[in-house]
This record gives structure tokens, C-alpha cells and sequence, in this order.
């Protein structure tokens, strides 16, 4: 790729990370309980009209059609590499926060109660919550930091071991500031490390979307089932 070109991709990439980040900052102020989901979906409409223009599609980046009985099974073993990846990065932030006393990355933001906590015994809110948890969570961040970010960054730069690094680093931390605003530093610590290990596994999956969507929709489902079951 010309040099010319990757500047106009690195552009294209930093528009799209503005515009959902500037719009999520506006939205903030009429519904924060709602602004990521609605403002992450709108990205990717704006997006994907904008892909269609250029003649591409989502499965170039990550979503591709699983033709056959074989490659969708694949799937599930595929989805348990996911998860210990997933379970490192947790469990790293959790024994770091320990051993070194850290209350910063222990105590939970109420930032988290006042937006989730209406779940807790009520059935309506809870499933509302899974339908947003599998189309914005799930499909809509997958999609957006890993499939397209990681892709269009490793298009947009030279081929080499610290690009491929950038490409993985750069979507994960941009992913951690996301969960910011109401998750704190726990938050974005956690979710960015959640953020650069499904990145590797996407990368390793040979950019494979599928078994990263179902283990983020597996994980953030069964977090709002246990706090639905919680008894106060």
C-alpha cells in the first residue's frame, strides 16, 4: 500500500474513533445509562454505509460466513482458547490488585450499580439488558475494536512485529477509556486488558470474529444473570 494511502486509512480510522467517541460524549448527557449502546450501533451504520460505498463487507473484517457442519463446531473450542484468554486478563488485574493492595482496582465503581443495578430481580430489565448485551456488547464491540480497528490498523501500517502490536494495543486501550466514565480505573484497566486479550485471539483465529463474539456475549450474559439472581 502507498504511503498515501495508509494516511488516508489512518484518517478514515481516526474519524470513526472521534465520531463515536464525540457522539457518545453528547449522548452522555441525555441518557447515560444508554449512550454507549446507542451511540456504538449508530457508528456502525455510519460505518457500514461507508464500507459499501468502498465495496467492502463485515466479513473482511472478522464476520465470515461459517460454510459447513465443521466450521461451525469449531467454534466452541475456538471460544474456550477465548475464554483463558479472557480469564488471564481478569484474573491478572484481581491478583495484582491483592498482592499489591491496590483498593483502586478492587472496589467496583457506583458507577456500575447506578447503571446495572435496576437489573437486580427484575425480569423485564434483565432481559432487556441480554438483547443489548448480544447486539451492542457482543456483535456491535467486536465488530467495531477488533474487527474493524485491527484489521484497518494492520492495513494502515508498515508489516511488521511492532505494527501487528500497535494494531492489538492501540483498539484494546481505546476499548478500556470507552468503560471509563462509569466503570473508573478498575474499569478501564480490566476491560482494557479484556479488550487487548480478545484482540489476540482474534488475531491468532486468523481474524475469526465468531468465537470472541460468543465468549463476550457468554461472559457479559451470565454477569446480568447472576446480578438478576442477587438477593439484596
Amino acid at each position: 500500500m502507498a504511503f498515501s494511502s495508509r494516511i488516508a486509512v489512518l484518517l478514515e480510522i481516526l474519524f470513526f474513533v472521534v465520531f463515536a467517541l464525540g457522539t457518545k460524549a453528547l449522548v452522555l448527557e441525555w441518557t447515560p445509562k444508554y449512550a454507549g449502546p446507542i451511540t456504538l450501533i449508530g457508528t456502525l451504520i455510519v460505518l457500514t454505509l461507508y464500507m459499501r460505498r468502498g465495496g467492502m463487507e463485515w466479513k473482511h473484517y472478522g464476520l465470515t460466513p461459517l460454510k459447513g457442519v465443521k466450521p461451525k463446531l469449531m467454534v466452541v473450542p475456538q471460544a474456550l482458547l477465548v475464554a483463558i484468554g479472557f480469564a488471564a486478563a481478569v484474573g491478572s488485574v484481581l491478583v495484582f490488585a491483592n498482592v499489591f493492595e491496590i483498593e483502586a482496582l478492587v472496589k467496583v465503581s457506583e458507577g456500575v450499580e447506578a447503571r446495572f443495578g435496576e437489573v437486580r430481580g427484575n425480569l423485564p430489565y434483565f432481559l432487556m439488558w441480554l438483547g443489548i448485551v448480544w447486539v451492542s456488547a457482543a456483535f456491535g464491540e467486536e465488530m467495531f475494536f477488533r474487527g474493524y480497528l485491527i484489521t484497518r490498523l494492520q492495513e494502515a501500517l508498515p508489516r511488521s512485529r511492532l505494527a501487528t502490536i500497535i494494531a492489538v494495543l492501540v483498539p484494546a486501550l481505546i476499548f478500556g477509556y470507552g468503560h471509563y466514565h462509569y466503570q473508573g480505573f478498575r474499569g478501564l484497566v480490566t476491560t482494557g486488558l479484556i479488550g487487548l486479550s480478545f484482540g489476540i485471539s482474534f488475531l491468532l483465529l486468523k481474524r475469526n470474529l465468531w468465537p470472541v463474539i460468543l465468549v463476550h456475549g457468554v461472559v457479559d450474559s451470565l454477569a446480568f444473570t447472576t446480578l438478576y439472581l442477587e438477593v439484596e
